[in-house]
């Protein structure tokens, strides 16, 4: 078909973070493009994901301090209200910014309205029909909310609608202690609401390794009350929700569903684009190449299902729009490296997991190294003894493959760590680098020593070798 029957070479749907990525590098390669968003403007990250939780993560440790030097009873509703309202107006802030971003990039190139496909070179956004070569997926995703929860109505509480509240209630039950449950069940709960957390799950916050997930838990109790491992329930009675876990139940006012997110391709009809979608609404993608199977369509961002984090959603973005370029140019398709695995919940006591998990692990060829945050001066001083570091390395010739990160600025320990596995480095090497004292990043060096113990040839104390005798 020839090149004018076209209204671009390149349709993004999705105006959120690997949505602009995608676009932007499809105007940088030259090729016309559209972006079409059904609205609101404003990546998911602003609007409802990663900033908002952030700002309640950081006027909540606010509250703390005051609760730490004052008494409880100084963080009453007045200053939790005050508070909030801080963190909605910061929301509020990034939301509009990025949406003034999404408009200024795309120009008259955006088609406001929700798409859905008729073919594999078209779309339909609300009667308009757009036809392109190749078409870049980046939709989003939405929150999971499973029956029978589902069915408690206005009493249940997303985090996409968490943030439309004006007003916090004085308690909060929280089903699913993964990563967001966590982090908005610690901010809540040092905000002064009432928080009861449970998931059928032993683990939390994501974590893998046994010792480290067991030493979280073990912190967050001091703060939340915490049920793990039995199955959870709730029903409603009358304004209030009894929310139940093996023996143990609590009545309170609403309900906090945090258990994952669902790539929100539900309304576009992929199936008319030739791509296949499985029982749970997924396209199984090659992040390496990000092609849906042989089509024409790309999946970016969480609208693929696999890392939902704003760095790799970028990655996405971009490798994507390269892809249909050179689909459209008939160059073969590349296959890309991606980053080093990092993903951090910030807690405070920060989680973090670095490379390799711990369950991924051969562990008859892997060592671990451990340092714990009761034997780290600066720890001790931040309030932070009850944390626990573990090192990942390759038994033969000690190259750092991951790590899993509970302490104190852990998430600037996940960063380095993850800077290291990436560039390939070993346990030797490692060594070599300055630890400066006091600071959390010792424990880096003493898990690194610890690692050493049970690798062979290696300098426990990171001496640089002698360059020559005088």
């Amino acid at each position: 078909m020839s090149a004018h029957h076209f209204d671009a070479d390149i349709l993004v749907i999705g105006a959120g973070t690997a949505g602009l990525n995608a676009f932007d590098e499809t105007v940088r390669l030259g090729k016309s493009v559209l972006l079409v968003d059904h609205g609101p403007l404003g990546t998911m990250c602003a609007r409802v994901g990663c900033m908002p939780s952030k700002a309640a993560l950081h006027v909540a440790h606010r509250a703390s301090v005051v609760r730490e030097l004052l008494g409880a009873g100084f963080v009453d509703g007045a200053l939790r209200r005050r508070l909030w309202a801080e963190a909605l107006a910061f929301r509020d802030r990034m939301a509009s910014g990025a949406a003034d971003s999404a408009r200024e990039r795309a120009g008259d190139r955006l088609v406001c309205g929700t798409a859905r496909f008729v073919d594999p070179n078209t779309v339909d956004v609300d009667g308009r029909r757009i036809r392109a070569r190749a078409i870049i997926v980046a939709v989003g995703s939405t929150p999971e909310v499973p029956e029978p929860f589902a069915s408690l109505g206005d009493r249940v509480l997303t985090t996409d609608s968490l943030f439309s509240l004006d007003e916090l209630p004085a308690s909060v039950g929280v089903v699913g202690a993964g990563a967001i449950g966590i982090e908005m069940g610690l901010a809540l709960a040092r905000l002064g609401v009432e928080v009861t957390m449970a998931d059928d799950s032993k683990a939390i916050a994501g974590i893998v390794s046994p010792a480290v997930s067991g030493r979280a838990a073990d912190r967050f109790r001091r703060e939340l009350d915490l049920w793990l491992g039995d199955e959870v329930t709730a029903t409603r009675e009358g304004a209030r929700v009894r929310m139940a876990s093996g023996s143990r139940s609590v009545v309170v006012e609403r309900l906090l569903v945090a258990v994952g997110r669902r790539p929100a391709l539900a309304q576009l009809d992929l199936a008319a684009a030739g791509v296949e979608v499985d029982a749970k609404g997924c396209v199984d993608v090659d992040r390496s190449v990000m092609r849906c199977g042989g089509t024409n369509v790309f999946l970016a961002g969480d609208a693929n299902d696999e890392v939902p984090l704003l760095h790799e959603a970028s990655d996405d973005g971009t490798i994507s729009a390269r892809q249909a370029a050179a689909l459209i140019d008939g160059a073969p398709l590349l296959r890309y490296e991606r980053r080093a695995p990092l993903a951090i919940v910030f807690s405070d006591p920060d989680v973090a997991t670095v490379g390799q998990p711990f369950d991924e692990l051969d562990h008859r060829r892997v060592v671990v190294g451990s340092a714990n945050g009761s034997d780290n001066g600066r720890s001790i001083l931040l309030g932070g003894e009850s944390g626990l570091l573990e090192i990942y390395a390759e038994r033969r010739g000690g190259r750092l493959l991951g790590a899993t990160v509970f302490c104190k600025g852990g998430e600037h320990l996940a960063h380095m760590l993850a800077g290291a596995v990436q560039r390939g480095e070993t346990v030797e090497s490692l060594l070599q680098l300055p630890y400066y004292h006091p600071t959390v990043e010792e424990l880096v060096g003493t898990a690194l020593r610890d690692a050493a113990k049970r690798l062979d040839d290696v300098d426990a104390q990171g001496l640089v070798a002698e360059t020559g005798r005088r």
